[in-house]
């Protein structure tokens, strides 16, 4: 009976809610910030704590008087959930406070600050940590009573969220054994060799958070409107069961600004490293962002052997090389190319269509994510898959007078047969789902010259969604036709490859994306014709564009080709700082390794020009090529503030 009571005020609550949101038009949409702190210490033990997120209660009363003295105001979930339906709109520059983990520094340092201030705040609470059952991370933290949590509800202040009952941890997500946020992972049994199924998955995590909800309401005598994700990790499965749990507001970790249109994913500014307040005003000021990027573009099939423990020692080895550069980023393989030819004949993540060289990617992209403190861009193929599949489902050329299969090194699905849409899009759902990856590298592949796609299917499609001729010839008649053709099969690709990003982030919802693009479509723009790329497409569509900036290989001579390249780049607007340009270290003509002073020169050179966004390909861990030493001098960057 209890529990039909139990989720019948929970139903109640999100109707009462729907009700009011439905249908709202919003009159202002002001922008506010969420600040996430963790445990507020006493001061000078921020100092001597090995917990990073630890900060001091002088700093944090310097933070809000800084956030005073600059014309920010401090509102409540309440005032944003008010916003949300129209009663009201909440003032431009607001914070909302939010605390994670439920320390019982809260409650004797954070609350008689709110008191003092009339601060609202919001508090969010672990169930088995309060209960007892699991203790917190770092050893020796106390945590919120129930009857401190129950002062505090009655303040009318603190708004008490659930941060999960027992998803607060890691669970086994590969056959490595490496443990990831449990919210977000499917379980790898290491007994029988199989990852947890979608229906397990989502039975698991509905259950989860529909016991935190009830958990904090017996407890508390409030259902919690707000869940926060822990370790900042969601998923479109993990929304609908909060939603379902009745806590239409969630919070993620991902640095910017929020309207209240953002309620179902606010996002948070943390506070690590116990900012003083020049360095709190820089991060609210700056929201971390314009970070230059430098990358190192990694082959999982030069850290794959045979030898399981050879494989080991070669990924130990790549690691600590990463570790070693201090950059943040690294674009990742994520497909064999055993033969070179560019075309994927297996994977390293388990997927429905293509064989598992070996379950790696995972292992690697997390290593790397949490020992060498970089992102990680998985590096796929758009259309080369090579498996045996009907010839109908490729790209066909005009060769000879007749549409026959293409002949390019490319072996490439066409986009404009839908079955091999649907085998390419399940290849992405599948690495969203077993892999934790922070974006996607589009591989160079994803082209189509003057002479393709000729395919019945390709065009059938240009004659009734494009208007055009369907015969190759009429196709050809005149450079306005072939300029309308290629426009098309450019934005074509790329509209495919923005519904492989979403696919993706049914799983993985922050993934940025990144493409490959060759340098003629930017230095000659009628040369999209060859290519179906374009620069300024390629911008409206991805957080970067990776210009494959390999002079060597394209026999220029490189300061001159250089300048000219990135004037062309930054002749488009945000055409720097989008752009990735990513350099070669081996000259593939001579299959010699580019001197190092050559590449530093050429490094140091794109510097100059204001190049914001640099990479390199490919690194070899054992040839130490780049130098771990120059690429330390002149390609690190700054640590976080």
């Amino acid at each position: 009976m209890f529990q039909l009571n139990i989720r019948w005020i929970k139903n109640l609550f999100l109707l009462a809610f729907l009700m009011n949101y439905a249908g709202v038009t919003h009159a202002e949409e002001h922008h506010f910030l969420v600040l996430n702190y963790h445990d507020i210490v006493k001061v000078g033990s921020a100092k001597s704590s090995l917990n990073s997120m630890d900060v001091s209660v002088d700093h944090f009363e310097e933070h809000l008087g800084w956030l005073k003295k600059n014309g920010y105001k401090i509102v409540s979930v309440q005032n944003v959930l008010d916003a949300a339906a129209g009663k009201n709109s909440i003032p431009d520059k607001s914070v909302l406070l939010a605390f994670d983990d439920g320390y019982q520094s809260f409650y004797t340092r954070v609350f008689p600050i709110l008191k003092k201030y009339r601060y609202p705040a919001t508090v969010a609470l672990i169930g088995t940590w309060i209960d007892g059952i699991d203790a917190p991370d770092e050893a020796g933290k106390q945590l919120l009573t129930w009857d401190q949590v129950r002062e505090m509800v009655k303040s009318g202040l603190v708004e008490m969220a659930s941060h999960t009952y027992d998803l607060h941890k890691s669970a086994v997500a590969n056959p490595q054994d490496d443990e990831q946020a449990a919210t977000v992972t499917r379980l790898y049994d290491s007994s029988t060799g199989h990852y947890e199924t979608d229906e397990q998955y989502r039975e698991r995590i509905h259950n989860a958070l529909t016991k935190s909800a009830e958990f904090i309401f017996q407890h508390a005598g409030v259902w919690p409107r707000v869940m926060v994700w822990p370790y900042g990790e969601y998923n479109d499965i993990a929304l609908e069961a909060s939603r379902e749990a009745g806590m239409t507001m969630t919070m993620g970790l991902v640095d910017g600004f929020n309207t209240v249109a953002d309620i179902d994913v606010l996002r948070r500014l943390i506070m690590t490293d116990n900012p003083d307040v020049r360095q709190f005003a820089e991060i609210v000021s700056k929201l971390r962002t314009d970070r230059p990027l430098r990358i190192a573009q990694l082959d999982m099939d030069f850290l794959y052997d045979k030898d399981p423990k050879q494989t080991e020692r070669n990924i130990e080895a790549e690691i600590q090389r990463i570790s070693n550069m201090h950059i943040n980023t690294v674009f990742l393989q994520a497909y064999s190319d055993s033969d070179g030819d560019g075309n994927a004949d297996a994977l390293y993540f388990p997927n429905r269509h293509l064989p598992v060289k070996q379950d790696l990617l995972s292992h690697v992209a997390w290593q790397l994510k949490t020992r060498a403190g970089v992102n990680v861009y998985a590096w796929l193929p758009i259309f080369a898959y090579q498996n045996k599949l009907p010839d109908s489902w490729y790209v066909q050329e005009w060769r000879d007078g007749k549409a026959q299969k293409s002949s390019h090194i490319y072996t490439r699905l066409s986009v404009f047969q839908p079955e091999a849409r649907h085998y390419i899009t399940e290849i992405y759902e599948d690495l969203g789902r077993y892999c934790n990856v922070d974006g996607i590298l589009f591989h160079d592949d994803g082209i189509l010259s003057d002479r393709e796609d000729v395919s019945s299917a390709a065009l059938s499609f240009g004659r009734d969604v494009w208007g055009l001729p369907d015969q190759f010839e009429k196709l050809q008649s005149s450079p306005k036709m072939r300029q309308e053709w290629t426009r098309h099969k450019t934005e074509l690709i790329s509209q495919f490859t923005d519904e492989l990003a979403n696919r993706m982030r049914d799983n993985r919802p922050g993934i940025k994306t990144a493409r490959n693009i060759y340098v003629l479509p930017l230095l000659k723009s009628d040369s999209e014709e060859w290519y179906a790329q374009s620069f300024k497409s390629f911008l409206a569509h991805y957080d970067y564009v990776v210009i494959e900036t390999m002079p060597f290989m394209e026999e220029k001579k490189p300061v001159q080709w250089l300048t000219d390249l990135v004037a062309a780049a930054a002749h488009h607007p945000e055409g720097l700082k989008k752009s990735v340009f990513e350099l070669q270290t081996v000259n593939w003509k001579t299959m010699e390794k580019i001197p190092s002073s050559v590449f530093i020169g050429q490094l140091e050179l794109l510097r100059k020009l204001g190049v914001y966004h640099i990479g390199y390909y490919p690194d070899d861990v054992y040839l130490d090529q780049p130098r771990l030493t120059d690429l330390q001098k002149h390609f690190s960057v700054p640590a976080l503030p």
